[in-house]
């Protein structure tokens, strides 16, 4: 004999989940940048390296996750250096071939106003060197997102929080 609804038993696990799903979408896309060290984990990279549906996936999974996006002339904020060893911060990267087709789509089905150079591969590959100069800087983890599913990065990030956790 099952409860109705018993398989939504509204354990700690759950409401760890919803807080973690409320969390994340604040913090998505930089929109709330004052209380990193509250995330479990920080995504960074530049602009369509999956940093908002790997976000989601980790919340769905009970991770706080924030992600800010790497804009040229843009600092990052200051918390993230001044905290470096204390937030788990993961950077994201993926080959500029294949960024710029996402891109050039993006801006395709979204009609969204982008500067002229947002496709550019030279460009792109730029952005890539300084994300990637800047991960190493702090040494933070990089993951390479070309060929992987969301799913795949996800578990990779997972992989890093528990190596940080069990130490």
């Amino acid at each position: 004999n099952r409860e109705p609804s018993g398989q939504h038993v509204l354990d700690e696990e759950y409401y760890k989940r919803i807080e973690a799903v409320q969390f994340t979408m604040s913090h998505d896309d930089g929109k709330i940048i004052s209380d990193l060290g509250k995330s479990d984990v920080v995504l960074l990279g530049i602009s369509r390296t999956s940093k908002t549906p790997t976000s989601i996936y980790l919340a769905n999974r009970g991770y706080k996750v924030a992600n800010i996006p790497l804009i040229p002339n843009k600092k990052i904020p200051s918390e993230l250096i001044e905290n470096y060893k204390k937030i788990c911060v993961v950077g994201l990267v993926c080959d500029a071939t294949r960024l710029s087709d996402v891109r050039r789509n993006r801006i395709q089905s979204m009609h969204e106003d982008r500067p002229v150079d947002y496709t550019n591969e030279k460009k792109i590959l730029n952005e890539l060197e300084n994300s990637k100069k800047l991960f190493k800087k702090y040494n933070w983890p990089i993951i390479d997102v070309t060929r992987k599913s969301v799913e795949e990065t996800a578990a990779s990030i997972i992989k890093i929080l528990d190596i940080l956790n069990s130490r």
